[in-house]
């Protein structure tokens, strides 16, 4: 059978193939790197097709950001309305989950361009905290919230716990794209989410630290 010329197409899979190639560029050089005639050769389109559907670079960036993180966000914040079970299940629904969509893709490459790249591009670093950053944490923030109101979490400072909980989630993304490839042996993600996920809901459901005496 005679193949189809990849330039022959439906016109509405060029957009997701775009994207697709764009993700696979930024997780692999970083933004700055990532030249448009390098996403358009990689996806099988002319640079002027790209324009068709993109402006920029920046605004492909941000539809590839938003197509993926930012949707799985989005399943976050539907699901911490409609979660029956208790805040320390919805917590590892919502770990195990970011692994499964964004941390086991080339999504998780995304995080690390961000923060090695944000002062050199602050217009995306303003979206990308926005978009993805202050809506995580906010998902992160209700499950607590909804623990502490049960009882089954003991009062913590909520905003602090948010950023302490989800610190080692962002650098599990950016060491396996950094320094993960020195190891000689490569470590188990799913093992360390469920060590994670081991201390961080004991140390919600443990007693409150007692105050240290005045010196």
């Amino acid at each position: 059978m005679k193949t189809e010329p990849r330039w022959e197409r439906r016109k509405e899979a060029r957009p997701g193939e775009l994207l697709a190639a764009a993700l696979e560029l930024f997780a692999e050089k970083g933004f700055a790197a990532s030249r448009l005639d390098d996403v358009a050769s990689r996806a099988g389109v002319s640079k002027g097709t790209l324009y068709l559907y993109f402006d920029s670079k920046e605004e492909l960036f941000k539809a590839v950001v938003r197509s993926g993180i930012v949707r799985a966000i989005e399943e976050g914040e539907t699901l911490v309305e409609q979660f029956k079970g208790s805040a320390s299940e919805l917590l590892r629904v919502f770990v195990l989950g970011w692994w499964e969509r964004i941390g086991s893709t080339s999504l998780s490459g995304i995080p690390k361009l961000m923060l090695s790249e944000a002062r050199n591009f602050p217009e995306l670093a303003e979206f990308y905290y926005k978009e993805v950053i202050q809506r995580g944490e906010q998902v992160f923030r209700r499950a607590i919230e909804r623990g502490i109101e049960s009882g089954e979490f003991r009062r913590v400072d909520i905003g602090y716990a948010v950023q302490v909980l989800l610190s080692p989630i962002v650098m599990l993304s950016v060491w396996r794209h950094s320094l993960g490839y020195c190891q000689s042996q490569p470590s188990d993600p799913l093992r360390y989410l469920d060590t994670y996920l081991d201390l961080a809901l004991a140390g919600l459901r443990g007693p409150a630290p007692t105050e240290k005496p005045d010196a």
